[in-house]
């Protein structure tokens, strides 16, 4: 179906009211305003569609989170390793202790044992968010190629929201993922500047 604006919608609409011989009912009349109101929604919605930007969402949003989410879990696989790794060394200082601080310690342990499947559970949900970023990108895709823009409806420009950037603000970007992080001359350099 080729792109129609509203008003060519209601202009067919009433093209074919005017053609229609006798008195309508009430009924027909309805439904044809609900046919109207549909064809204005649709309009609407191919509107929306072309103005989303979907590029910026498949090429860098979706990406980005996917990315970041699959650092955490990398990260608190790390985590959890040391800490398992930390306990087997208390294990083993365990048998030289007293039997009631051994005993004491043993159950330090068990607890941090248990406590650590926290990163199998988090894994797991964090891989099911990210299999859900990917069916999202995925389905915002095959949106945008049913009705997304034509070649004479121009892309709207992307907001441009400035904000200052403090010194304090630029070096306070949180865990960054190891491709995008400062290298350690970097951190040199910057600690080398307040000498």
């Amino acid at each position: 179906m080729p792109d129609q604006n509203p008003e060519q919608i209601e202009r067919a609409v009433r093209e074919v009211l005017g053609s229609l011989s006798g008195d309508l009912t009430t009924t027909e009349i309805s439904l044809l305003g609900e046919l109207e109101a549909l064809g204005r929604e649709v309009a609407r919605a191919k509107s929306e569609i072309a103005a989303l930007r979907v590029d910026d969402i498949n090429d860098r949003h979706i990406p980005t989170a996917t990315d970041e989410l699959d650092a955490v879990v990398e990260h608190t696989a790390t985590a959890t390793n040391e800490i398992l790794d930390v306990c087997e060394g208390l294990e083993k200082l365990q048998t030289k202790l007293p039997a009631e601080h051994a005993d004491a310690l043993g159950v330090a342990v068990t607890r941090i044992y248990e406590a650590c499947s926290f990163q199998d559970i988090t894994g797991q949900r964090i891989t099911k968010v990210v299999s859900a970023l990917k069916v999202i990108e995925q389905r915002v895709s095959d949106v945008t190629r049913r009705f997304g823009t034509t070649e004479s409806q121009p892309t709207p420009e992307p907001e441009v929201v400035i904000t200052p950037e403090t010194e304090g603000r630029a070096l306070a970007n949180g865990p960054q993922l190891p491709t995008a992080a400062s290298s350690q001359a970097d951190i040199d350099r910057l600690l080398a500047s307040f000498d």
